[in-house]
């Protein structure tokens, strides 16, 4: 059953491996035409490739979304390359573990917070902008179960960003649903992605990972990009504001 998007135009944030990946390719294959965003071109074209292989259609752009000056660049590139902008997942994202709270080094929490919270606000801010413009589309932001909980993991400024990322989507939802504009989160637990591979490759620590999930096991990215779709999709007309979490039942517990 079609979800309304072909011909569309999707812009992914961290297109190059994992969730942004697995959701690339899951918009290409609706229809869609897909901006790859992201800082590893390698990996980006990869993406792109795998898509034209399926028949889709998609692009790299390369841009760090924590520069203002390059998002803006970016977004400008997307508009005069595709004409519009339907609808954008903000999924760029970065993790690094660095102990309690009182041992996070200054350097750490400036990273985190850059890249994963004020790159979402920045592409935000131009998504909606030509939204504003087009009379209305549809934003996903992917944060975390470690977004709607607290958890003792030693990573304060990731887990920081992911709830702020919640509180930055309820917002943009309230302030723009009159106009059109759906912005949501999904909020994953452990996924098989290249970020957390060093946790999940180690039979201990992903026998430790896994206890907290019900289900008993991590997620593949193509069942995070599934939920991204829907809510990209007009399957998912009426919902706005929503932290969906895709986590095996873990904040439920």
């Amino acid at each position: 059953m079609s979800r309304g998007l072909a011909d569309r135009v999707a812009l992914v944030t961290g297109g190059s491996s994992g969730i942004g990946r697995a959701t690339v390719v899951a918009l290409a294959g609706e229809g869609a035409h897909v901006a790859v965003v992201d800082i590893d071109k390698e990996g980006g074209d990869e993406t792109v490739a795998m898509v034209r292989q399926s028949g889709g259609q998609a692009v790299f752009m390369r841009c760090d979304v924590s520069k203002a000056h390059e998002v803006e660049a970016m977004f400008a590139d997307v508009v005069t390359r595709f004409g519009g902008l339907d609808c954008a997942v903000n999924n760029a994202g970065i993790s690094k573990s660095h102990g309690r709270v009182h041992e996070l080094p200054e350097e750490t929490w400036d990273l985190i917070i850059s890249v994963n919270l004020k790159g979402a606000w920045l592409c935000l801010k131009y998504e909606i902008a030509q939204m504003l413009k087009q009379g209305g589309g549809a934003i996903v932001n992917l944060s975390s179960v470690a977004g709607l909980v607290g958890t003792a993991w030693g990573s304060p400024a990731y887990i920081a960003s992911k709830h702020g990322i919640v509180g930055l989507t309820r917002v943009a939802a309230l302030e723009y649903a009159a106009e059109g504009i759906r912005v949501n989160a999904v909020c994953p637990s452990w996924v098989e992605t290249p970020m957390v591979r060093s946790v999940l490759e180690d039979p201990k620590r992903r026998a430790w990972a896994t206890a907290g999930v019900p289900m008993g096991r991590p997620a593949k990215p193509e069942e995070i990009a599934e939920a991204v779709v829907w809510l990209c999709s007009d399957k998912a007309s009426f919902v706005t504001g929503h932290a969906l979490a895709v986590d095996g039942g873990w904040v439920a517990q």
